[in-house]
Formats: C-alpha cells, structure tokens, sequence
C-alpha cells in the first residue's frame, strides 16, 4: 500500500477522499507522501486495521490538515503487536489539528471515554456528524456535552452505549441546536431524564431511533413526542412496554410522520396497525416485524385510500382475512414482505398481488404453498422487480409461471427451493430479459451447465448465487466477469 500511495503522490492527481481500510497497519510513508503533495484531501477512511493507535492519529492529522470527513472505526487492536489502542489524548491530539473537521466515526474504540468528545466538541467546531457505535466508557452525559457544545451538529447515531453503571447520574442539559435533525440510538441503556432533556432542547428534530433501547418507559416517549409533532421517522423497535392504547395515544403527536418501526413490540396487535392508519395520514412506510399483529380479527370499515407504499409484517401471526383487508385498504403497496407468516396460503397471496397492481418487491421467504399461489395467477405482474421465495417450496412449474407473469423481474431469490431443477430456471431465466441477479444457493438438483448457460443465455445478469455444490474455477470467475457477470461461491445475496 506505501507503494502505490508513493506512486498516486507523483501522479499529479488532486484526490479529494482516499479508503485504506483494511489494512494490516496504516501505511505510514505512503500517507505522508501523499500528504506532501494532496494537503487539501477532504475525506480519508482508515477503518477495520489490525492495528491502529494515537501515533497513527498524529500522522494522519499532520499530514491532512484540511480533512473534512474521517472514518477510524472498528479496528482489531491485536495484542500480539504491542500497539495500544486510540486513547482520549489521541483524539484531543487529533481535534486540536483538524479544525475542518466535520464527520467522524469513531465506532469500535472501546477505550475512549466522554473526555474524547468534550475535545472534538471543544476544538472541531464545524462538526455536523458523528458516529460512535461499541464505545463501551461514553455515557449518556458524553453524548449531552457532545450535543451542548457542538452548534452545527446536525444527527449522531449511537449504538451499544450504556454501562448502567456509566449512566447512573444523567447533569448535563443541552443547549437548544438549530441544526440536530438525527437522533440515533439503538442497544443502549437510556432514560426519561434524558429523554425529557432532548424534549425541553426543542431540536429542529425529524429523525428519531431508539431501536432496542432500555430503561425508559411511556412517559418519556410520550413527552418527547409531543415536543416534536413534526417527526418525519420514527424507529421503537423493541420497546416492550408499549400497547395498543399507547400507540392510540401517542399517534395524536405523529401528523408528520411517514416511516415508523414498531418491529418486535410484541403487545401490539392489529388495533395498532389500524390506528396507525387512520390518524398518520401521510404514513408511507411500516414495519410490524415479530409483534402480535393477527392474532385478532378485527372488522374495519376503512375504504381503499391509504397511501401507504412500503410494509413490513414478516415473523407475525397473519392469517388470509388480515392480509385481504390491508390489501384493500392499501392500494398502492409497492414493498410488501410476508415472510415466516405461517398462517398465509396460497389464496391469500394471489388476492393481495390482485388488489395491489403497484407491488415492486414481494418478499415470502419460508411459507409453504407458494407453488399454488403462483400456478394460479391470471394476471400479469409487470411491475414486480423484486422476488423473494427462500425456503417457499416452490417447482418447475410455477418458476416457469413467474416466468410470464413476471416478464420485467430484476432480482429472484429462490435459495432453499428444493425441487427446483435446472428446467424451472431455464424457464425463468428465458422469459424475464431484464433478470440482473438470481440465487440459487442450496437448489442442489441442477445440472452441472445451469451457471454458464445462464451467464451466456441472458446478457442482463450481472450477479448469480450458484447451486452449493457448484465449484467455482478461477479461470471460470474471470470469463464470466468478461461477460459482465459475478459469479459467486455461495455467499450471501444481498
């Protein structure tokens, strides 16, 4: 990497952001050579190295004095080369040279305490981002002095933050920003005192996560929500307490809202999502994830006007009756995923692929009786782009089914479908001229030919998951890349 930092420094290019990620070690000589030439590089990302620590930081400060954006997360700290890991003195090194200095990411520093952003808050007075996921010593009195003292910070997001013990005594009240828009918590141990703070500061807010967070209950979700009517996204995923009523009570505050996230709450049911409904108008996006939705029948009387485009039920109690009635009352769904809804069948589906014309991406990955569903279509679909059936059990016949009903798709994933054989694909593969990318993995009854007929027989590919018994040879990979197609061993679809 020195080398080739050496050779970019004496090519004449004016780069304005560099990735040497990943690597054993920062590549020292290289990055001051570059510096010498490139002082004015905005953005450097030198995450994920084995070894990292306060002397790097130096380097990196002195040698881009003008750096804007800076990524020095999640390094492996190996013990066995005797470096130390980032210290609160190599950030207040650090903060008083990159006065630039607008987006950090210092995730994964577990040694770094509230010290460090009282120095980035103290001396980076443009910053506007930061990130800090994993850093087990910063409490939620360092993310409050990180907030008071930094007038243009417009979001921060924090994850795995919290030691009760480090948390015991929330002091430090914010002072009120123009900028923070983003507020991101997720797997930390919060409270109402702080939640009421964030309330009392009145942001000009809009985004607010606080995804698998404990130790705050009703009360401060309530205040805070009520201080910020104008929320645009919402994510409580996981907030255990609440119910039904809650929500009743707390969608009188959410006119502004368009995409909230109530997955695995479990004591929410349909009442939730019919209330939702009525009182968010402008509610485009909803993810009900693991929660007790469908347990219940409920009749409703709503008419078929909802917005909403994008739904997200997956791992709940659905039954046919349910799906039939949001399909009326939602039109225009364009996201749709079902998956692990054990108690859907294949009438179930077809009746919401009739209602609603619009869908682009359907996701049942793990029910049975897909094949049904998809032998009895009678309609087409030329709008769907996006089709997931993992584990559906679905065959030949009704792969080749999709194949004319759903001419236009762009992405299938059939990995765990069995019965499936090299006729099924070929079907597919043969009737959608857009397909881009199709997984395969664990479908073991193909032959041998199935990957380079498809890499060769549908130009628009450009990304496959073989069968797992398919055996990728370098010389293979290399030729199907000529052609335009990434072939890989297996791996996630993604």
């Amino acid at each position: 990497m020195n080398s080739i930092l050496h050779q970019i420094a004496q090519s004449g290019l004016n780069l304005e952001s560099l990735n040497v990620s990943k690597q054993p070690t920062l590549p020292v000589v290289g990055l001051r050579a570059l510096g010498s030439k490139m002082m004015d590089l905005k953005s450097l990302n030198c995450s994920k190295m084995r070894c990292f620590g306060d002397s790097d930081l130096n380097v990196i400060a002195e040698s881009f004095p003008c750096l804007e954006e800076l990524d020095i997360s999640y390094h492996a700290d190996d013990s066995t080369t005797g470096s130390k890991p980032i210290s609160d003195l190599g950030i207040f090194s650090l903060s008083l040279k990159l006065k630039s200095l607008r987006k950090i990411n210092l995730s994964g520093n577990s040694f770094i305490t509230d010290k460090s952003l009282v120095f980035l808050s103290t001396n980076c007075l443009l910053l506007s981002q930061v990130v800090l996921h994993f850093c087990n010593f910063i409490s939620l009195n360092g993310i409050s002095k990180l907030i008071h003292g930094c007038s243009h910070l417009n979001s921060i997001s924090v994850h795995g933050i919290g030691n009760p013990s480090v948390n015991a005594a929330f002091k430090v009240p914010f002072l009120s920003s123009k900028a923070l828009w983003a507020i991101a918590l997720s797997d930390s141990d919060i409270s109402d005192e702080f939640l009421y703070a964030v309330a009392e500061a009145r942001f000009p807010l809009k985004k607010l996560t606080l995804s698998r967070c404990a130790n705050y209950s009703f009360s401060g979700i309530s205040v805070l929500l009520n201080e910020y009517q104008s929320l645009e996204y919402l994510n409580l995923e996981a907030a255990y307490f609440l119910r039904d009523k809650d929500i009743a009570e707390l969608s009188r505050f959410l006119h502004s809202i368009n995409h909230i996230n109530l997955s695995h709450c479990y004591g929410l049911t349909c009442i939730t999502f019919y209330t939702l409904i009525k009182n968010c108008l402008v509610l485009d996006k909803l993810e009900m994830v693991a929660t007790s939705i469908g347990e219940e029948n409920i009749e409703t009387d709503f008419k078929a006007s909802h917005g909403i485009k994008s739904l997200n039920l997956a791992n709940s109690s659905l039954g046919n009756n349910f799906i039939t009635s949001f399909a009326s009352i939602c039109p225009k769904l364009e996201l749709l995923n079902l998956s692990k809804c054990k108690g859907i069948t294949e009438e179930g589906i077809v009746e919401v692929l009739k209602r609603c014309s619009e869908i682009r991406q359907l996701e049942v990955n793990h029910i049975g009786g897909m094949t049904d569903s998809f032998l009895h279509l009678e309609f087409e679909l030329p709008k769907l782009k996006v089709l997931s059936l993992m584990f559906s059990g679905i065959d030949d016949d009704a792969l080749a089914m999709i194949g004319k009903r759903c001419c236009r798709l762009l992405k299938l994933d059939l990995a765990g479908c069995f019965s499936l054989t090299s006729k099924g694909v070929k079907e597919v593969v043969e009737n959608c001229k857009e397909l881009k990318e199709i997984n395969l993995k664990w479908c073991n009854k193909f032959s041998a030919d199935i990957v380079p007929w498809m890499v060769f027989s549908r130009p628009s590919l450009k990304k496959i998951v073989p069968p797992s018994r398919f055996v990728l040879t370098g010389r293979q990979r290399n030729l199907f890349l000529r052609h335009g197609c990434a072939v890989y061993d297996g791996g996630a679809f993604e």
